[in-house]
């Protein structure tokens, strides 16, 4: 007979280990994101992007209604205790700035000009984006339907990104409605569309000539026109479109020459067969990419908020934003032997550094200044010296 206590002699659990995707953030890396943050919510704030700060759970119905149903897949769920009603994590957070809107902001004038800044929690993880969670900054125009507002954030963004220090974006630019209204017009057989729609999601020009049918020719050319937005719209411009298919075309050639009015040298590429996006974008989108990196520094685009209200948005990943601008230095630490004066510390914090105070005396304060991770001290003449490690 064996004993059931002897199946259990597993060393426990590293009380570190955490669920696949998500992680600890360490100094100095939470509080560089935390100033990349305030950063990038400064510069939309420039612009009267007012921020707004939606809750983290809300109840199931409300958080997955509208453009929330695109990211239903991608929600935690659980019963809240108190009204026994499923609620949801988010898992994105402008469905939530858009209920805001058409709620307790719907009063508001038009158009209505929203920021925000959070974390968000998805149930599943990608290859190209392994955190399940995840920050999110981004800004929302709302109530407003032109080339103007979709040109506005993009170059709110851009401002946003170059105070971060990244000066050289590369803005992709698509009409996800575009190849759909192509193929509704045409009158393609469902079976057939769907063949379709996978040989131009895996950009298989062979596979496009082959089951495009009366549409081949078109789709192929606007399939290799992907690329600088020049090329791609004279191609557009060229094609020929059912008359649906050309208004959308049309809206995309006016928001780059929007962009191009205000930012000539902002490099923009138009790839004007991908459709794949968000499933709740109706119009132009964006993905923001840092040269030589293949990591989103955030997408957006155009949607409906609420029952019929046009808007436009765009979300950032400070995460990867940070990944893809120059390191930054982190903060300074000085280091306050017992006894130091209140005023003596304050000057130094006012001269950017963090002053880490000596909660009693240290035979060494050098060396308790070195224990500490600091890398000043304070000197007899109250300014800063500067520490260097002993062999």
């Amino acid at each position: 007979m064996y004993c059931r206590e002897a199946m259990t002699d597993d060393p426990p659990p590293n009380p570190a280990l955490l669920p696949a995707g998500l992680r600890d953030l360490l100094p100095p890396e939470a509080e560089t994101e935390a100033a990349a943050v305030e950063a990038l919510m400064d510069a939309f704030a420039a612009h009267g992007y007012q921020r707004v700060k939606p809750p983290l759970l809300e109840f199931e119905d409300s958080l997955l209604a509208g453009s929330g149903a695109a990211v239903a897949d991608q929600t935690f769920r659980m019963m809240d205790p108190d009204t026994r009603r499923m609620m949801g994590v988010r898992a994105d957070m402008t469905p939530q700035v858009a209920r805001i809107a058409t709620t307790r902001l719907g009063h508001m004038p038009r158009p209505l000009r929203l920021s925000y800044a959070g974390q968000c929690l998805r149930v599943h993880a990608s290859q190209l984006a392994p955190d399940r969670q995840l920050a999110q900054a981004g800004i929302e125009l709302i109530g407003h339907d032109s080339p103007a507002a979709d040109a506005e954030i993009v170059l709110v963004a851009a401002e946003a990104l170059a105070a971060m220090g990244l000066r050289a974006l590369s803005i992709d630019l698509t009409m996800p409605n575009l190849v759909p209204t192509l193929l509704d017009e045409a009158g393609m057989a469902p079976e057939a569309r769907a063949r379709l729609a996978r040989a131009l999601d895996r950009k298989d020009a062979a596979a496009v000539a082959e089951r495009g049918g009366p549409l081949a020719g078109t789709l192929t050319d606007l399939l290799l026109a992907a690329g600088p937005a020049e090329r791609a719209l004279a191609a557009l411009a060229a094609a020929a479109l059912s008359p649906g298919a050309r208004v959308h075309a049309d809206r995309l050639a006016r928001t780059v020459a929007a962009i191009h009015a205000t930012a000539p040298t902002l490099k923009l590429t138009v790839d004007p067969v991908e459709f794949r996006g968000l499933r709740y974008h109706t119009g132009v989108c964006m993905t923001l990419y840092a040269p030589g990196r293949h990591e989103e520094l955030g997408r957006g685009g155009r949607y409906i908020c609420g029952e019929a209200e046009p808007a436009t948005g765009l979300t950032l990943y400070p995460d990867a934003v940070l990944r893809a601008v120059p390191a930054r230095q982190a903060r300074p630490r000085a280091y306050l032997p017992a006894g130091t004066g209140v005023a003596q510390a304050a000057a130094l914090r006012g001269q950017g550094f963090a002053t880490v105070a000596a909660l009693d005396a240290a035979a060494d304060p050098r060396a308790e200044a070195l224990r500490l991770g600091c890398t000043h001290i304070l000197a007899a003449n109250g300014r800063a010296a500067p520490l260097e490690p002993t062999e």
